[in-house]
């Protein structure tokens, strides 16, 4: 998520970070089936830990700039969105720390089954939820912020996302 001098429309760009995400939950479950049907291999694991790398790098500055910038104005409005919104923000962050334990215990215990059974159990529950957070926020929260924010209030939302 390359950093901008200002964003043009803040929705947009949430969104186009959101379909970064969703092709590094692609890859991500793409490299985890390999696991499950091939074992353990160096390719698949790296294509893991690139997939890990960005969420902990560019998910959490996403989301930092969802929760200091769009929620509050909007909160303006209303809560109980931006609420549930929140809520799966701590829930994927709790689900990112699972994932990157049970990466770290493929990682040492390559051949071990249970290893890879629990990495792909977690993996999958972290990845249906992300998803379906981004599916809330694409088709729910930000028609949303569209139909009851003035221009003046998205221009506000992309300078706080600076």
């Amino acid at each position: 998520m390359p950093a901008r001098s200002r964003p043009a429309d803040p929705i947009a760009e949430l969104m186009q970070e959101h379909n970064e995400a969703l092709l590094q939950l692609k890859r991500l479950n793409k490299a985890v089936q390999s696991f499950r049907d091939d074992g353990y291999t160096s390719r698949a694991y790296r294509q893991i830990q690139h997939a890990l790398r960005f969420i902990r790098e560019e998910v959490s500055v996403h989301n930092r700039k969802e929760e200091t910038a769009l929620f509050p104005v909007l909160e303006r409005y209303v809560d109980g969105p931006t609420r549930v919104m929140r809520d799966d923000h701590k829930k994927l962050k709790r689900g990112f720390v699972k994932l990157h334990h049970a990466v770290a215990r493929v990682s040492r215990h390559h051949d071990s089954f249970a290893a890879i059974r629990s990495l792909s159990a977690i993996s999958k529950d972290v990845v249906q939820l992300f998803v379906n957070h981004i599916h809330k926020e694409n088709y729910i929260l930000f028609p949303l912020v569209r139909q009851f924010l003035e221009k003046s209030e998205l221009r506000e939302i992309a300078r706080r996302m600076l």
